[in-house]
């Protein structure tokens, strides 16, 4: 038969009457400590109620037990598995800053009346890692309400959340300035700036099609996972290769084969004229 505790907490609302001869401040300082008030009772309330199954915390403690008296290798693997458990908390509290000279890109747009400036920056390996929003004809507060919503972003990537959370959250926001957006040939209108911000960054550095408005130029090829034709020589393969860390992720939509301009047969005559 089970048997369980439960525990009931009430605010009980009282009031007490004190009559005195003379009112003086030693009178008055002392008062609390008088026995001669009468109590009476204004309310009750239920605040909360807590029940506790007495067998499973009996159940946990015999466990505590068992564990304290286990074995040495049992204790031992404990041990190992509380290690692991806290370098994994340690490493995801760790920030990656960004490198003190980074690629990215910068995007204007127009929502509506009102300009956005879009500007990234990358990691070594094309990642996204910060991000900021500059804006016109907005009073003061906007732009540092935007400028400090960026940095906050930008941390939140530092330290390794990923950017779909942020595109999941914010992506279908909708507040003022909306409506159509000139100047992204991928995005044609956008519900506020958050949701335009988003969907740009989740086209250029998530592939994020289900997000575009348009048709990505040119299409796509039968690309590995490293973005390079299977059938590529290896000297064009470390040329791409190459291409793609010097060359911003965002800013050519990760598709550095299209985007790629071969200038190996072109001569330029440098000789000036007599």
């Amino acid at each position: 038969m089970a048997k369980y505790l439960v525990e009931t907490y009430y605010t009980c609302s009282f009031k007490v009457s004190h009559y005195l001869d003379n009112i003086d401040e030693k009178n008055m300082q002392n008062i609390e400590k008088r026995e001669d008030g009468k109590f009476e009772i204004l309310d009750v309330k239920l605040d909360n109620r807590k029940t506790k199954n007495l067998e499973k915390i009996a159940k946990n403690e015999t466990n505590v037990f068992e564990q304290n008296n286990a074995k040495p290798s049992q204790k031992n693997s404990l041990k190992v598995n509380q290690e692991i458990l806290s370098k994994n908390i340690k490493d995801n509290s760790r920030r990656f800053s960004m490198p003190d000279r980074r690629k990215g890109y910068i995007q204007k747009a127009s929502i509506g009346d009102h300009k956005v400036y879009l500007h990234t920056g990358e990691y070594e390996d094309g990642k996204i890692g910060e991000i900021f929003i500059d804006t016109s004809k907005e009073g003061e507060l906007v732009k540092a309400t935007m400028n400090n919503f960026a940095i906050a972003v930008s941390l939140g990537l530092q330290y390794g959340v990923p950017l779909d959370e942020f595109v999941n959250a914010f992506v279908d926001t909708k507040f003022e300035p909306s409506g159509k957006v000139f100047g992204n040939d991928r995005i044609l209108s956008a519900t506020s700036i958050l949701d335009y911000i988003f969907r740009e960054l989740a086209i250029s550095y998530l592939n994020r099609e289900d997000l575009a408005h348009t048709p990505s130029i040119g299409g796509s090829d039968s690309l590995d996972e490293t973005g390079l034709d299977e059938n590529n020589s290896e000297d064009k393969t470390q040329f791409l290769k190459l291409v793609k860390d010097i060359t911003s992720k965002g800013f050519v939509r990760s598709n550095y084969k299209k985007k790629f301009v071969d200038l190996s047969d072109i001569r330029i005559n440098l000789k000036g004229k007599k």
